[in-house]
C-alpha cells in the first residue's frame, strides 16, 4: 500500500482510514487510526483526542499509511503501538525514503 510523506503542521489527507504517529510536545510519539486524519489532528490539539495528548501538545503528525479498512487500521495500529520508540523512529524515517 503506497505511503504518503506528511508536511508537519499541513495536514491534507482528507476522509481516508489510517494509522497514524503524532509527534508530541514533549517528544514523546503517540501512535493512532482514524477515518479523517484532518480532524483527528484537529481534535488531537485542542485536547479533545486521546487522554495521552491532551497534556502534551501540541502535537504534529509525522507518520501516515492508509488502510483498506478500519479491521486493517486497528490491526496495524496495534502493530505499531507494541514496537518500541526506535522501531517507531525507523519506521517514520523510512516513509520518508518512500516519497
Amino acid at each position: 500500500m503506497e505511503r504518503k510523506k506528511v508536511s508537519a503542521g499541513e495536514p491534507h489527507l482528507n476522509k481516508e482510514i489510517g494509522v497514524y504517529i503524532v509527534e508530541c510536545a514533549d517528544g514523546s510519539l503517540y501512535p493512532g487510526w482514524t477515518n479523517d486524519m484532518d480532524a483527528r489532528l484537529i481534535a488531537h490539539n485542542e485536547g479533545l483526542g486521546a487522554k495521552y495528548t491532551r497534556s502534551r501538545r501540541p502535537v504534529r503528525l509525522v507518520y501516515w499509511q492508509p488502510c483498506e479498512s478500519k479491521s486493517a487500521a486497528l490491526k496495524r495500529e496495534r502493530e505499531i503501538k507494541d514496537m518500541n520508540r526506535a522501531e517507531k523512529l525507523s519506521l517514520i524515517e523510512k516513509m520518508g525514503e518512500l516519497v
